[in-house]
């Protein structure tokens, strides 16, 4: 039972290291677009307008938003995948 609940351990280990590298080139795609929308100028920007703006400061918001959320939901993974090995580790020490 042992090697088993090792082998499941190493099987979610890799797949939350998959998990994190998703996450981290999200995280490189909202970091750049943050830096795009700092250089943008401050008077007269040409994004068609002030709809353009706010369309292209909406898209930026929902791109940060859309990668917190993806973190919330790895961190809640791992989390639980943690829980259920922990519990079938106390249910095989209870049936030594």
């Amino acid at each position: 039972m042992q090697e088993l609940l090792t082998e499941i351990v190493v099987h979610l280990s890799r797949s939350h290291q998959q998990m994190a590298r998703i996450l981290d080139a999200k995280r490189h795609v909202a970091v750049r677009m943050a830096h795009l929308v700092q250089a943008l100028p401050d008077e007269h920007p040409q994004l068609n307008g002030l709809s353009g703006l706010l369309d292209s400061s909406s898209n930026v918001t929902k791109n940060v938003i859309s990668y917190l959320n993806s973190l919330a939901d790895l961190q809640e993974a791992v989390a639980d995948s943690l829980t259920n090995v922990v519990k079938a580790m106390g249910d095989s020490n209870e049936e030594e």
